[in-house]
């Protein structure tokens, strides 16, 4: 069974550009909970521009589903994770600035860095994953930190899949099975919507998760989130 994680950041955002608690993040977190979605991702940023760490605070002890935070391991997001202990943290090589994720870890140039991390949140009984492209060399310096799973940076498959939805999904479906045969679960995530999900499950059909935010969310504008998360899931069936 592939889980899906919703990411919660674009309800932040809107939330934020009032200036007040409308819509209300915790209440969207929970009613998508309840609407079948089997994660929750929030990606805390520095200038907390959407979802803020009081949200990650107030959310952990809401939520049953699994609870994913991402980002890059600055100090202070590692106390933050250390002290709010979710399901999951996916690393995240973001720059502060970053409008959003663009590429995966250079594994084989962070290794020890990366390596270091994976040990203190598995000590503290948080499942890892790292962000990485879809290169086996890369996965394959994953595995060696420690770390539980990888997360594949899926925005190059979105981008090609219109035109060749073969090639685009080849180099993943390699990724994920050096993945797989290096004893990593694997998860994916950037740019997966209703259009290329159900094909990409199908091609790898062992995927842990994948974790969506904006194009669900844009969906759900004309859809509703119900029925949003619903046709989300049901891509991985």
């Amino acid at each position: 069974m592939t889980n899906l994680s919703v990411n919660i950041n674009k309800i932040a955002t809107l939330r934020n550009a009032r200036g007040e608690n409308r819509p209300d993040v915790e209440a969207v977190a929970l009613d998508i909970e309840g609407f079948g979605a089997d994660g929750i991702t929030v990606h805390p940023r520095p200038d907390e521009r959407h979802i803020r760490r009081s949200d990650v605070y107030r959310l952990r002890p809401q939520l049953k589903c699994e609870f994913n935070i991402e980002g890059y391991p600055t100090d202070d997001f590692v106390d933050l994770v250390l002290k709010v202990r979710p399901t999951q943290v996916t690393l995240v090589p973001d720059a502060a600035d970053a409008l959003t994720s663009s590429a995966g870890w250079k594994v084989t140039e962070h290794a020890d860095f990366l390596a270091a991390l994976v040990e203190r949140f598995k000590d503290a009984g948080v499942r890892t994953s790292i962000f990485v492209d879809a290169d086996p060399v890369q996965v394959r310096a994953a595995a060696a930190t420690g770390t539980d799973r990888i997360e594949l940076y899926t925005k190059p498959y979105a981008d090609r899949y219109p035109t060749d939805r073969e090639a685009a999904v080849a180099p993943f479906v390699e990724a994920a099975l050096a993945a797989r045969k290096s004893g990593l679960g694997v998860n994916a995530g950037h740019d997966l919507n209703l259009e290329n999900l159900a094909f990409f499950h199908e091609r790898i059909p062992f995927l842990n998760e994948v974790s969506i935010g904006h194009a669900l969310i844009c969906d759900a504008l004309y859809l509703g989130l119900k029925e949003t998360v619903a046709r989300y899931k049901k891509c991985l069936v």
